[in-house]
């Protein structure tokens, strides 16, 4: 994959007009459930196998922490959003930017308030039972 680093004049890299396209893409396509849900299993069907079983994984605990969160992609990432279709969180992977770690974000939806600072973002190397605990506790807490 090819650097994202660039100098403030040579306006956005290939990944991020890729990413500006996918999303222009997401935007137009079909709105039903099911095509969604596809799409955001298309989308970590096909990423690098340690970024696969990470959003396999966030998938599987989003899906049954937080039934009414709906699946779908978002600038061609493993997304879920609420009921209003706006997302509550996303899975990064490390492969987007080439990055030696994916994230799992938080968008402004989700409920995870926490004084006058709290994380909106997490780096994930890999899943193990403290981390699913975790994740679990975050998507619950984000669903509201």
């Amino acid at each position: 994959m090819t650097t994202t680093k660039k100098s403030a004049s040579e306006g956005f890299s290939a990944e991020e007009k890729a990413a500006m396209k996918q999303r222009a893409r997401e935007l137009k396509a079909s709105s039903k459930k099911a095509d969604l849900l596809k799409a955001c299993e298309d989308v970590i069907a096909a990423l690098p196998d340690a970024d696969k079983a990470i959003a396999q994984t966030i998938h599987d605990i989003v899906t049954s922490t937080a039934p009414g969160l709906d699946p779908k992609t978002y600038y061609g990432m493993p997304a879920y959003a609420n009921a209003d279709g706006k997302i509550v969180c996303f899975f990064q992977p490390a492969s987007k930017w080439d990055t030696r770690y994916g994230t799992l974000g938080f968008e402004a939806p989700a409920a995870l308030d926490d004084g006058d600072l709290w994380p909106t973002h997490f780096a994930i190397l890999k899943i193990g039972a403290a981390e699913r605990k975790r994740i679990t506790e975050l998507v619950r807490r984000a669903a509201g």
